[in-house]
């Protein structure tokens, strides 16, 4: 089984982008995604500069914070905050032509940064709604690259980073058998979602998801990639 280990987040804040880089250094993860309109972009970009090793995707944002463009009016509260949730399925769905200029904004604010683009997914799995499922295909065309798997995207199995995706290793999850765990899954690809982190003051503000993080930071670093497992290399 070919494994991808994906921290999400990175950028988020500066403890956020320090717990991401110890569990790469000393860890098993060795995949991030990059949040353009994060608290700590500049900083997670010269972090992951130090460790090109690392493989830097980009975490399309629509439910956190504000956008990069000023004219995706469709997507916006009066504050010009972005107006979804993370239950953005029970919310209108936004104009696609305002999705797809706002996400390719942040990714060529990636590609400004110098850092190679590895891959597409998304804050809160929203590039899983379906109403913005030709949104994502384009920008996947696009730019050449895959997509973190989302059921609804199933059947485009050209586009997919994996044949699945692990969303187990979360709260209560972390203290799971993970190997075993995937050992249960019938895939030969699987992408392992993790939320490694030191928790400052800034993510005690922007997130609910916090001493957790440090958890899961201190058992990335403990594990070890059974000898069945191998990490993938695309």
């Amino acid at each position: 089984m070919n494994i991808f280990i994906n921290a999400d987040d990175f950028g988020l804040t500066r403890g956020v982008t320090d717990g991401i880089v110890r569990a790469h250094e000393q860890g098993i993860v060795h995949a991030t995604t990059l949040m353009m309109n994060g608290l700590a972009v500049p900083y997670a970009v010269q972090q992951a500069k130090r460790f090109p090793q690392l493989q830097v995707g980009i975490h399309l944002v629509l439910t956190y914070g504000r956008p990069l463009t000023t004219t995706t009016t469709t997507l916006t509260d009066a504050s010009g905050h972005f107006r979804f949730t993370n239950q953005y399925a029970e919310q209108v769905p936004p104009s696609q032509e305002d999705v797809l200029t706002e996400w390719t904004a942040q990714i060529e604010a990636f590609l400004a940064t110098g850092l190679p683009l590895h891959h597409i997914d998304s804050h809160h799995h929203i590039h899983g709604w379906n109403p913005l499922q030709e949104v994502v295909l384009e920008l996947a065309r696009r730019y050449g690259v895959p997509v973190r798997f989302a059921p609804t995207l199933a059947a485009h199995t050209d586009y997919l980073l994996t044949d699945t995706l692990y969303t187990g290793f979360y709260g209560e999850g972390i203290y799971l058998d993970l190997w075993q765990e995937l050992r249960s899954l019938d895939s030969d690809s699987v992408e392992i979602m993790v939320h490694p982190a030191y928790v400052d003051a800034d993510l005690q503000d922007v997130s609910s998801y916090t001493t957790q993080r440090e958890e899961e930071l201190a058992l990335l670093t403990r594990l070890t990639l059974p000898d069945d497992m191998t990490f993938m290399s695309r």
